[in-house]
């Protein structure tokens, strides 16, 4: 099954002198298992995109189908949706509450309803699917360091079993480390679970390295829609729209322009490097070298 956007269309303020068309006529299939990258300029509508996917946002114009039901039906159970739809906000670490880890993250399965058992299990869970020490259950949030209440928030939304995980800039603010380490978590937990992902981000080099499909939204509505190697090949068009591809993609082309045997669309370091060692071993078989 599916998430479904048809013919979506949102426009804040509706009817006013401040109204204002964030999403155009948008028409999105989202597949289950899907790693997903949206990108877009700020004011895009990238973020009021993903709130449209758990009900946070209720369409003006247009319907989302989840699992095949319509959620804007009024026998649909938004609050189910919420559970199945799982968001991670930026700094989602000042959605933290709770006196101890343990119980903030115990605070989505408990109101699902579920037994005191299986909340407490999901969240012991959830807390080491992360990878936070066991120690860390009894601390306050608050003394945790920026990366591991990152995780503590993350790990709230896990223990609730979401099939659909929508990240909004999960790393804003962090290190270089600390962006490195929750994108890992998350490529990780994709790969075990198979999961759906969603991840919203400014970061060409993150969706470049992590994700399989890149959404690019623009004016409201998807502009490009492939595999990084598909988009990023629009660099040209994407930065009339002020995106960029990743830093590498230029160094590639530069290098392909100047004579030197590479491709063109690589959007990776690990990439470029296989393909700058293929091209100087070519040079040195042919003596030009």
């Amino acid at each position: 099954m599916s998430l479904i956007f048809d013919h979506v269309t949102y426009t804040y303020s509706a009817g006013t002198a401040y109204e204002k068309k964030a999403l155009d006529d948008v028409n999105l299939k989202i597949e289950d298992g899907e790693f997903i990258g949206i990108i877009g300029h700020t004011g895009s509508g990238k973020s009021t995109l993903v709130q449209h996917m758990n009900g946070l946002l209720k369409a003006t114009e247009g319907h989302i189908y989840y699992q095949g039901e319509d959620i804007y039906d009024s026998s649909y159970d938004l609050r189910d949706l919420r559970t199945q739809v799982g968001m991670v906000f930026q700094y989602p670490e000042h959605q933290l509450f709770e006196t101890t880890v343990f119980e903030d993250v115990c605070f989505g399965p408990r109101n699902q309803g579920l037994d005191e058992k299986t909340v407490a299990l999901r969240a012991y869970e959830a807390i080491e699917a992360v990878g936070l020490p066991q120690e860390c259950c009894d601390s306050s949030p608050f003394e945790l360091s920026g990366g591991q209440k990152r995780r503590a928030a993350i790990a709230g939304v896990l223990a609730m079993k979401p099939a659909v995980l929508i990240l909004d800039e999960p790393t804003a603010g962090l290190d270089p480390a600390g962006r490195n380490e929750i994108l890992n978590l998350i490529k990780d937990m994709h790969e075990k679970k198979g999961n759906t992902i969603i991840l919203v981000s400014h970061s060409m080099e993150d969706v470049a390295n992590y994700v399989d499909r890149i959404v690019v939204i623009d004016k409201g509505r998807p502009k490009y829609d492939g595999t990084p190697k598909e988009v990023f090949r629009h660099y040209k068009e994407l930065e009339e729209i002020g995106l960029a591809a990743p830093e590498v993609t230029y160094v590639m082309h530069d290098l392909k322009k100047a004579g030197f045997p590479v491709r063109g669309d690589v959007t990776t370091v690990d990439e470029a490097r296989d393909e700058i060692l293929a091209a100087l071993s070519k040079l040195q078989n042919q003596g030009q070298i």
